[in-house]
């Protein structure tokens, strides 16, 4: 939880449409809020699966007052108590990152996009020697006004 190793997966149980997971916690202190993003993702160069637990919401002080996740009211609490389920999602792993630089890699193989690219590039440079040719004649034009403009003025005194 918050990157701390606060328990192991003690039982998994597939089924058709999910898969159910029993977390034994090892910190009693520690409290899941039910409001919690709960994700399964892969680590490590040994794609190590774990079970992330982020909180959504900050607790305050008087949330965890008097919180006993083994009592009955516990299931009235803002927490997660003993044997409750929270639903989880299936987070980042190996596969889907090795699956998406596939198809990236892909579409830059195709010659289609290739060639567009290698038009776009040309064009991109006729249209900076155009400009530079523009800014060419705009700064003649302005030694030109400024000559004239100087012999105006300088030729009157």
């Amino acid at each position: 939880m918050r990157g701390i190793n606060i328990g192991y997966v003690n039982k998994i149980q597939v089924k058709y449409n999910y898969i159910l997971i029993k977390v034994n916690i090892n910190v009693p202190s520690v409290l899941i809020p039910k409001n919690s993003l709960v994700e399964t993702t892969q680590t490590g160069l040994l794609n190590d699966t774990v079970i992330d637990i982020t909180p959504l919401k900050n607790i305050t002080v008087q949330d965890i007052e008097n919180i006993n996740v083994f009592a009955k009211s516990c299931a009235k609490s803002l927490f997660v108590c003993h044997y409750d389920y929270i639903k989880g999602e299936r987070g980042l792993n190996y596969d889907d990152l090795v699956r998406a630089a596939t198809r990236i890699s892909q579409r830059f193989d195709d010659p289609v996009l290739f060639n567009l690219v290698n038009v776009l590039l040309q064009n991109t440079i006729y249209i900076s020697n155009e400009f530079i040719e523009l800014t060419d004649i705009i700064v003649d034009t302005a030694i030109l006004i400024y000559d004239y403009m100087y012999q105006i003025f300088f030729s009157q005194m």
